[in-house]
């Protein structure tokens, strides 16, 4: 079993910055981030693998950076240049599966966070 506690959610202008953190109980091979929206799905924005190769959907590609920092057993992701699209609760998962690539479908994560909520102003 692993915990998962996101931090740094906020309101931002569009434009804006916010830098999100996961604290997980323990390493695992696979984490991520999704995003779920008012009335839509949840939805992979980025996913990181044990070596540290990311995968990001094309929308956040240039703008967001996830990073992990094993010492600290602690996943980030580094939003710039926010858009209102980017509204919504932000989800940290793992999994201990190992992949080529880790993936951004929401089956391949057996952990989820409670969320962060972050809302981009226009």
């Amino acid at each position: 079993q692993v915990q998962l506690v996101e931090s740094g959610g906020g309101s931002v202008q569009a434009g804006g910055s916010l830098r999100l953190s996961c604290v997980a109980s323990r390493n695992t091979n696979s984490m991520g981030w999704f995003r779920q929206a008012p009335g839509k799905e949840r939805e992979g924005v980025a996913s990181i693998d044990i070596i540290g190769r990311t995968t990001y959907v094309d929308p956040v590609k240039g703008r967001f950076t996830i990073s992990k920092d094993s010492a600290k057993s602690t996943l980030y992701l580094q939003m710039n240049s926010l858009k209102p699209e980017g509204t919504g609760m932000y989800f940290c998962v793992a999994t201990g599966a190992t992949y080529a690539a880790a993936p951004l479908s929401p089956g391949a994560y057996p952990y989820w966070g409670q969320g962060t909520q972050v809302t981009v102003g226009s």
